[in-house]
Formats: C-alpha cells, structure tokens, sequence
C-alpha cells in the first residue's frame, strides 16, 4: 500500500452507477488478467482476445505490459518494488475501465502472486479473471522473440524473469493456457468461452 500524501480530496459520486452503464454496453464489466513469462503469449492472445470481443459487439480494450512502460509506467525499471508499483498503477487503471463497463484485459508478466492477489482484492467478486498462460521457460527462450532472454543470459539484463528473478505460478487461476501448441486463437477462444459461461457478455446475466 503506497503512502496517501494528498489529504484535502474528497471522494464524489457520480449520478450514473455501474449498472447504468452495463445495462447501456449490454455486457458486464470484467478484468482478464493474463500472466505468464515473457514469450509466453500473453500480449498475442489478449490482442486476438480483443479483437474477437469486438466482433461479438463487446466492448473490450487491452493494456499490455510494455504499451504501458512507455507512457504511464515509463518511469519504473524492473526491481522487484518497481515491479510492484507497476501491478498497482495498472491495477488502479484497470478497476475505473471495469467500473466504466468495459472487458478490459491486461497482457502483464506479474511475477509475483502477492502483487496479482492484490489486484484481484480491488475488484469486486467475480470481477476479477485470473488466466495463466502456463508456457514453459525452455519454450519462451526458444521463441525469444525480442531477443530478451539471450541478453539476460549473457548479462546485459538484470533482474529479468525466470532468469535471475523467479515467476511465481498462479495458486488458483480461473483458466489455465498450456501455450505451447496450438494457434492463440484458440487460446482467446477458451477466454471467450469462459467469459461467456460467466454471463460477462450479457448485462442481464447474474
């Protein structure tokens, strides 16, 4: 919990509650949280997620991890409170899209499962959708596609995940995604599926 140094703020609200606005996107906000190494799939998966969202009518947006450090979290390394500051932001960001009625998934390593627990205790029950894209770290070395792994091996990179600082798998996620065979559609299928099952698509769902 970060230090509240503003004191003289007051909380407002609005005319317009979250059922309002769900009733007018026809859909229950949510917050698809994807975690998993980097390599792993997660930032193609939320995108091909995003999109087949959008093709049911669904109003569905991504904030994916390295979108993210350019701007809002441009400020924050990889250390392990750096890391942690970056989950809360992005948590905080996250719960006002769900709160405007929004899917909103994020595309986010989230090593640590302290930092993901305390995103999904800002989320009211139900709201919150763990999803592990369980890819193995011989996997994401094999793809390595932004060539991370092989500068973290040869030291160019400290602190990164899986390599010097450790991935900590989910205890109990909603879903989990062995991401190591298949097309990622069929891995955003298996989301839809399960948002679909939950009634997040339907306003008049429970």
């Amino acid at each position: 919990m970060t230090e509240q140094k503003a004191t003289n703020i007051t909380r407002h609200a609005g005319a317009i509650t979250r059922t309002d606005r769900s009733q007018l996107l026809g859909q229950r906000g949510c917050l698809v949280w994807l975690t998993g190494l980097s390599g792993s799939g997660k930032s193609t998966i939320a995108f091909e997620l995003e999109r087949l969202l959008i093709e049911r009518g669904r109003a569905a947006y991504v904030l994916d991890g390295d979108n993210i450090r350019h701007g809002l979290n441009s400020n924050l390394g990889f250390s392990d409170e750096d890391r942690a500051e970056n989950i809360r932001r992005i948590t905080e960001v996250a719960a006002l899209f769900v709160d405007a009625g929004l899917i909103t998934i994020t595309a986010f390593i989230s090593p640590f499962r302290a930092d993901r627990d305390q995103a999904r205790a800002k989320l009211a029950g139900g709201e919150f959708v763990e999803v592990w894209v369980s890819t193995s770290l011989e996997v994401c070395e094999q793809r390595d596609p932004k060539g991370l792994y092989k500068k973290a091996r040869a030291g160019e990179i400290a602190d990164f995940t899986g390599i010097d600082s450790p991935y900590e798998p989910p205890s109990n996620p909603e879903l989990t995604i062995a991401n190591e065979q298949g097309p990622p559609k069929e891995a955003a299928q298996q989301i839809l599926n399960l948002l679909e099952q939950r009634g997040y698509l339907n306003a008049g769902s429970a």
